[in-house]
């Protein structure tokens, strides 16, 4: 054991050294801003990806469900990691470990073969299709409201022009599908020319849509040959104008109000963007 196991509780460890016996940590990818650790490891000359939250953890539930009920269509054709092993009550769990460089900061994020591979992917996932929720989107300008409510630096005019589009909103029935939640290259692995899927800790069940908001907010605007490209391997847009803006503006106030709260200031500036953009982009 080394000490990158120092941040998992002794539960976790013990369940590890039942799974993983003699295991050693080669590398330590957690994030940082939030509570979750990942730790790339060996054991009997296996490579593996360890998961594990903290008490306040909500991502490793999401991520167990996504890889027991929705990741098929990926896994099948290998471009998502399997699953070895898990304890969703101590909030753990093991998958193996999928070769790449990530996308981000890679020459592979500004190829549009990349975005081809990607929409294509996330067809394959959305097509397992899901229910209609009539409720989906009175919950989506709650969670906006909450976001609101809690501390973020979003000026007080900007947050009074948003509570007003809030209170505006109609909402409609959504049909959801299986969603990954955090769409875009910091969350695509390339290897020999093929774009694989890792982190689950956003995956639900969402309006396609959903999973166009980051490539929106950050690939598509700065080049739109990728968001052709993209459309090339995903099929027909799902956007329906009026759905898509209610969903950037929650997006975007939860984007700017989130990076404040974990104190990722560029992420936060992004968010400001995109509150600007949305409040911009109103349909008529």
């Amino acid at each position: 054991m080394t000490l990158a196991l120092d941040s998992l509780s002794a539960a976790q460890r013990d369940l590890l050294t039942q799974w993983l016996p003699g295991l050693q940590v080669e590398a330590d990818h957690s994030w940082g801003l939030v509570g979750t650790t990942v730790l790339e490891v060996t054991q009997a000359g296996e490579r593996l990806i360890v998961k594990a939250g903290g008490p306040a953890d909500h991502h490793i539930a999401r991520e167990l469900a996504a890889h027991r009920a929705h990741l098929a269509p990926w896994t099948s054709i290998g471009r998502a990691p399997l699953l070895r092993h898990a304890d969703l009550a101590e909030k753990i769990l093991v998958t193996e470990y999928l070769p790449g460089r990530l996308v981000l900061g890679d020459p592979a994020a500004d190829a549009t073969e990349t975005y081809v591979q990607a929409g294509d992917l996330l067809r394959r996932l959305h097509a397992q299709g899901g229910p209609v929720d009539p409720d989906y989107a009175h919950r989506l300008r709650d969670h906006a409201r909450r976001w609101l409510d809690g501390p973020h630096r979003i000026p007080p005019d900007t947050e009074e022009r948003l509570r007003a589009e809030l209170d505006r909103w109609v909402p409609e029935p959504a049909a959801l599908v299986p969603t990954h939640g955090d769409w875009q290259p910091r969350n695509w692995l390339i290897h020999d020319g093929l774009v694989s899927v890792i982190d689950f800790g956003r995956a639900d069940l969402r309006p396609a849509m959903s999973d166009l908001a980051r490539l929106a907010a950050q690939d598509f605007r700065r080049d739109p040959r990728l968001e052709a490209a993209f459309f090339e391997g995903y099929g027909p847009d799902p956007r329906e104008p009026h759905a898509w803006h209610r969903l950037c503006l929650s997006e975007a106030i939860g984007t700017a109000a989130w990076a404040y709260q974990v104190g990722d200031e560029s992420f936060e500036a992004q968010g400001h963007r995109m509150i600007d953009d949305a409040l911009a982009a109103a349909p008529d």
